[in-house]
C-alpha cells in the first residue's frame, strides 16, 4: 500500500497532519522533502543587477564541461511518487 500525506516533524518523531492508514507499530519508508520556500520578490533595479552579475560570476568559474554527458528527461525528472 502507497499513501501520501504531509506530517511535521517534532521532538524527534513525525506527526501525520491528516488520517494515516497504517496499522500500530507498522514499518513504513519515509521520503523528506524540504519545504517550497518561494524568495520575495526583488523590485530594487540596482539590487537585481548585483543579483544577476553574482550568479554570471559563478556560472563562469563553474563552466559545465564540453565533454560533458547530456541529461536524458529521465535523469532530470524524479519519478512520481507512488
Amino acid at each position: 500500500m502507497s499513501q501520501k500525506l504531509k506530517a511535521v516533524f517534532h521532538d524527534g518523531a513525525f506527526l501525520p497532519q491528516e488520517r494515516c492508514d497504517v496499522s500500530e507499530g507498522s514499518e513504513v519508508e519515509l521520503i523528506v522533502q524540504g519545504p517550497f520556500v518561494v524568495p520575495p520578490e526583488v523590485t530594487d533595479r540596482e539590487e537585481r543587477r548585483r543579483i544577476l552579475a553574482k550568479l554570471v560570476q559563478r556560472m563562469r568559474r563553474n563552466p559545465i564541461p564540453a565533454g560533458a554527458p547530456r541529461f536524458t528527461r529521465e535523469a532530470l525528472h524524479e519519478p512520481p511518487l507512488a
